[in-house]
C-alpha cells in the first residue's frame, strides 16, 4: 500500500530478509531489472530480493541506500502503480510492498 506525508531525512536501513520483522521493520520485495540488477544485494534470485527496511522508508530512502545512481532509476513502480520522480521522497513503503525499477531502455 502506498501512503504519502512527511517523513523524518532518516535513511533506509536495509538489509537481506533473513529474519523476520520486528515491529520498527516492513519486509519488502526489491525487484531490479536490466542493468540495475548488478546492485542487487547478496541472496538475490534472478532479478529480486526479500529486504527488510525501517518503518517510515520511503522509495527515495530506499534507492539512495541502494547507491542506484539518479541517472539508471528512470520507472519506479510500487506494486505496480507508478512513482513519479517527485512523489518518490512521499511514497512511504508498507509490508509485502513490491518496489520495481528499471533503467532508461534505448532501442533499436
Amino acid at each position: 500500500m502506498i501512503h504519502g506525508g512527511a517523513i523524518s531525512e532518516a535513511t533506509a536501513s536495509i538489509a537481506r530478509d533473513d529474519t523476520p520483522g520486528s515491529s520498527g521493520k516492513a519486509r519488502i520485495m526489491l525487484k531490479l531489472f536490466a542493468t540495475l540488477s548488478d546492485y542487487l544485494p547478496a541472496g538475490a534470485v534472478r532479478n529480486q530480493v526479500a529486504l527488510t527496511v525501517d518503518r517510515g522508508s520511503t522509495v527515495a530512502t530506499v534507492i539512495e541506500s541502494l547507491n542506484l545512481p539518479p541517472r539508471l532509476v528512470h520507472l519506479v513502480l510500487v506494486n505496480g502503480l507508478f512513482i513519479s520522480p517527485t512523489a518518490r521522497a512521499r511514497c512511504v513503503l508498507q509490508e509485502s510492498d513490491a518496489l520495481a525499477i528499471w533503467p532508461p531502455i534505448a532501442g533499436g
